[in-house]
């Protein structure tokens, strides 16, 4: 009876060991079929917002609203034609008081040009100094980021929505938010994390080694996007999270926008020199 028992209890332990084996097996291929799963999607992810950015550098410029926060500050927000397929340049208006203009222009919107590397600010004639009867005031980029920054910003790639797209390529850590409606168009939400082990290889996208980088990115470890595709691979809102400041954009037409070009010299009041002494450069 002992070893009738005994028999019995092998072969119960044996049943479950097997059992347990097969559960384990079944288990470890779940397991397997998820991370391949979980890969495959990563793929799919980036091979999207691959095509967006390329769709993006391709049409070479958009009509776009941004709102920039700084530091905890008021959002700034800019509206304008934003242009990027022969160097980095924009046209926009920005809100006077957030911009910190009300001492040059009494309207409650500014508008500022971006050409050649260089800030063209729509202001009111002065009375006296580089500005007086001048309605346009200029501030080369050199002034702000150094010869190397001002550089970088002023090419093809520079602080472009085409260069924040092609900065997508250096996330590890992507995700698939699903479908949104973003300003009457259907979207798909992602979200990419570009973090400190990637950041070098982020300035890539803007050509660049010195301060323009850190000034791009707010001097944060980790920048969190978010992009928002909708119809032809296209960006239909980018939301940029780095430092202590944060960007969103949206996109209301891509391609066949206005050109832009500098005010007439007659008309422009040239900050740069003073600027660059102010600052000790």
């Amino acid at each position: 009876m002992k070893q009738k028992h005994t028999a019995a209890w092998v072969g119960f332990t044996a049943a479950a060991l097997v059992a347990t084996a097969g559960c384990g097996a079944e288990a470890t291929k779940e397991t397997a079929e998820q991370a391949a799963k979980a890969v495959g999607n990563v793929e799919q992810i980036k091979a999207v917002l691959s095509r967006a950015a390329d769709r993006t550098e391709e049409l070479g410029s958009a009509e776009v609203k941004m709102s920039t926060t700084m530091n905890g500050g008021a959002p700034i927000a800019m509206e304008g034609t934003y242009s990027w397929g022969d160097g980095y340049e924009y046209d926009v208006e920005m809100d006077t008081k957030a911009a910190q203009m009300q001492t040059l222009t009494d309207a409650p919107t500014i508008r500022v040009l971006f050409v050649d590397g260089a800030y063209y600010y729509d202001v009111d004639p002065q009375p006296y100094g580089p500005l007086a009867g001048k309605e346009w005031m200029k501030v080369d980029g050199s002034a702000v980021f150094g010869e190397k920054g001002a550089d970088a910003l002023s090419g093809s790639s520079g602080g472009s929505p085409s260069a924040t797209m092609k900065g997508l390529k250096y996330a590890d850590d992507v995700e698939n938010l699903g479908k949104q409606t973003v300003n009457g168009q259907s979207t798909t939400h992602y979200r990419a994390v570009i973090d400190q082990a990637n950041m070098g290889k982020l300035q890539e996208a803007y050509s660049d080694e010195g301060n323009l980088f850190n000034s791009l990115t707010g001097g944060g470890d980790s920048i969190t996007m978010d992009v928002w595709v909708g119809a032809k691979d296209l960006p239909v809102r980018i939301s940029q999270e780095f430092g202590t400041m944060s960007v969103t954009m949206d996109f209301e037409k891509f391609g066949a926008t206005a050109d832009i070009a500098a005010p007439p010299a007659a008309q422009t009041g040239d900050l740069t020199e003073a600027l660059k002494e102010a600052n000790g450069q």
